[in-house]
């Protein structure tokens, strides 16, 4: 009888290694970031960590039952051929709650306190004053989608003495939220905001929930920051919101295409700060996922049980 086949598409260390090896010592367990160590494995794998774009084409073939993303987002996953072969999917939610939160405010705090433009004069060696008057503290911010991220960027918020927003599917209240907001009152919320923050998933209820509307609804001292996904805004409205300075300014993370075209007008806009797509960046990255989320799934799923940690809601999208 051939061996159960757990394969992990990334490289890990050799202490989470033997962590994941001790408990399924039994199993063939293929581990490695390069496509040839695991493509011959994909047809008869039954877990799979850390989904590639380049498996969709023998996952159909697949026995897999269970896939751990290696990330929070699923938009590149084949979810509908994964639902109607039941396969249960988890993902890595909450593994990036310090470092965006830590993103956020860094973004928050550099738009606020002009430290971009600094930066820049400093390469120029140029000595000016960037008419810098404005504080966090005790301002309001909004934080749209109150998940692990959010909930972690509202706790900092409180530090600085802000009034804090939230907007969730649900409505319901969270700890260090003043006051929950449900997506069919996000034209409530955004007047009040000096800060816009997004941390929503993608899904067909998310695509395109800021535009040209919503930004007309944002202070014009208000900055928008993105650390979701691209499109979850509407990048041409956007652009043209800060154009017309109906925003202050804002602090972008993703994008609809990535990488940012370099003919993208948001490059040469003073009042915008680019990141390509690592917020979520941090030196503990794989020990989070793979300690507090993927080996308490695993212990689950071998032991006949429906893997919970971040267990993926198809009808939900995340």
């Amino acid at each position: 009888m051939s061996k159960r086949k757990l394969i992990i598409s990334h490289n890990l260390n050799e202490p989470l290694v033997e962590k994941v090896k001790e408990l399924v010592p039994d199993w063939q367990v293929i581990i490695g970031r390069s496509t040839d160590i695991w493509k011959d494995h994909l047809t008869d794998a039954e877990v799979i960590a850390g989904w590639k774009s380049s498996m969709s084409t023998n996952i159909k073939a697949s026995d897999v039952k269970w896939i751990q993303t290696w990330s929070a987002g699923v938009n590149s996953l084949p979810l509908k051929s994964l639902e109607q072969n039941n396969v249960q999917i988890t993902t890595a939610n909450g593994v990036h709650a310090y470092p965006i939160s830590e993103t956020i405010f860094g973004l928050m705090l550099a738009l606020t306190r002009k430290l971009d433009t600094y930066m820049k004069q400093q390469l120029e060696k140029s000595w000016q004053p960037a008419k810098m008057h404005l504080e966090i503290h005790e301002k309001t911010i909004g934080i749209i989608g109150v998940g692990k991220i959010g909930k972690e960027t509202a706790k900092i918020a409180k530090a600085f003495g802000m009034t804090v927003l939230g907007l969730r599917r649900s409505g319901k209240s969270e700890q260090f939220v003043d006051e929950m907001f449900t997506q069919e009152q996000l034209a409530d919320l955004l007047p009040r905001c000096d800060y816009i923050v997004v941390t929503l998933p993608l899904t067909a209820e998310t695509e395109n929930m800021f535009g040209k509307n919503e930004f007309q609804l944002m202070k014009s001292s208000a900055f928008f920051i993105n650390i979701g996904r691209g499109k979850l805004v509407n990048q041409p409205e956007l652009v043209q919101a800060l154009l017309e300075k109906q925003i202050a300014g804002a602090g972008l993370d993703v994008f609809e295409t990535e990488p940012l075209p370099e003919t993208n007008p948001l490059w040469d806009m003073n009042n915008v700060i680019i990141t390509p797509h690592t917020s979520g960046d941090t030196e503990l990255y794989d020990q989070r996922l793979v300690q507090d989320i993927f080996i308490p799934n695993l212990m689950e799923y071998l032991n006949g049980k429906t893997p919970s940690t971040n267990l993926l809601d198809y009808k939900k999208g995340y």
